[in-house]
């Protein structure tokens, strides 16, 4: 489906049926917590479960290293399978299979590094569950590991999908039997793309320094930050442009579940072209260092491929006033003391 027309159709699901595909969306994700805590046994169901209000659930990160929760190493096969359902409950197919090839990635970095790097394993991901999953109640979970941070809140019906975080190493597999993947490449296809379609006044506004910065500019922190520079406006690009900034935004929002990703693109483009802006660091050529990053009142998009040669990619979307469903939890609780 183009870009345009997705959106389009986006308006129309979302007009005629919101409260049921919410409410759709937060029953799958309670229904498959459930299934997942009541094939646990105590001990670890305990190492998975955490108070909603505990400081561990803003505790994310996605570098290599220990982290609170139950491993995928530690879950028998069929614990495994329902963790693998609870995380299909939150994202897209096209979500889903990016998550799962990452995972897979550590196998590659375990035999090129030879243990010369931090300890690689596919298992190497957690499950945490913040609160009860219930019905009408507010609770949220956590998918997390090397290069795979997937934050969810829901609170009654409503939900909210970020952080939001993937990342790749290698970027593009360069040699064995799986040589050519790219987890992540249309992120780095459709704004390599885009900012190659603008004309030299275009790129002077867009292309903000010639260096890319080593990292995403917002790392870890708990709360997003607006950045500056902003970049080029959307309100700058002719239609062609719009369209390839609107498949980018579409690129991370519909990591998410296409009901969720739907309303969130509603509210992007609700802000006016004049509030969404596109910048871009470093190189215009494949295999160079290149950042970029898309902005607007309510979202952050941020791109980078600096890293080993430029095959390291670290791609994050956070929602500026919803992350950890801060704004969600926020009317649910004044909603209920109003009651």
């Amino acid at each position: 489906m183009k870009p345009l027309l997705r959106v389009a159709f986006a308006f129309l699901v979302i007009g005629i049926a919101s409260p049921a595909i919410a409410h759709g969306v937060s029953e799958d994700m309670m229904e498959a917590a459930q299934a997942f805590l009541a094939a646990l046994p105590e001990e670890k169901r305990g190492k998975a479960v955490f108070e909603l209000k505990d400081e561990e659930r803003f505790n994310w990160h996605f570098i290599p290293k220990a982290r609170k929760g139950l491993s995928y190493k530690e879950m028998e096969p069929h614990q495994r399978v329902l963790a693998n359902a609870l995380l299909s409950s939150g994202l897209s197919h096209k979500g889903y299979f990016k998550a799962s090839t990452i995972m897979s990635l550590e196998q590659i970095l375990k035999e090129t590094e030879k243990g010369g790097g931090p300890t690689r394993d596919p298992e190497g991901y957690f499950v945490s569950i913040f609160g009860k999953p219930e019905s009408h109640g507010n609770w949220a979970w956590r998918f997390e590991g090397h290069h795979l941070a997937l934050n969810f809140t829901i609170a009654g019906h409503d939900v909210a999908v970020t952080p939001s975080f993937m990342g790749t190493n290698p970027g593009e597999v360069r040699e064995g039997p799986r040589k050519g993947l790219r987890v992540l490449g249309r992120e780095e296809d459709i704004a390599r793309e885009l900012v190659k379609s603008l004309n030299a006044e275009q790129q002077k506004v867009a292309i903000y320094t010639n260096k890319a910065p080593s990292d995403i500019i917002t790392a870890a922190d708990r709360k997003a930050r607006v950045l500056e520079p902003k970049g080029i406006s959307k309100a700058k690009l002719n239609e062609k442009q719009q369209a390839l900034l609107a498949a980018l935004i579409e690129e991370y929002l519909y990591r998410a579940r296409p009901e969720v990703a739907a309303a969130e693109m509603k509210e992007v483009i609700a802000a006016g072209p004049e509030q969404i802006h596109f910048a871009w660091a470093g190189s215009m050529e494949p295999k160079e260092g290149h950042y970029y990053r898309v902005q607007g009142p309510t979202f952050l998009l941020e791109y980078d491929n600096t890293q080993n040669n430029a095959n390291h990619v670290h791609a994050v979307w956070r929602d500026l006033k919803n992350d950890f469903g801060e704004d969600i939890l926020r009317s649910h609780y004044e909603e209920s003391h109003k009651k």
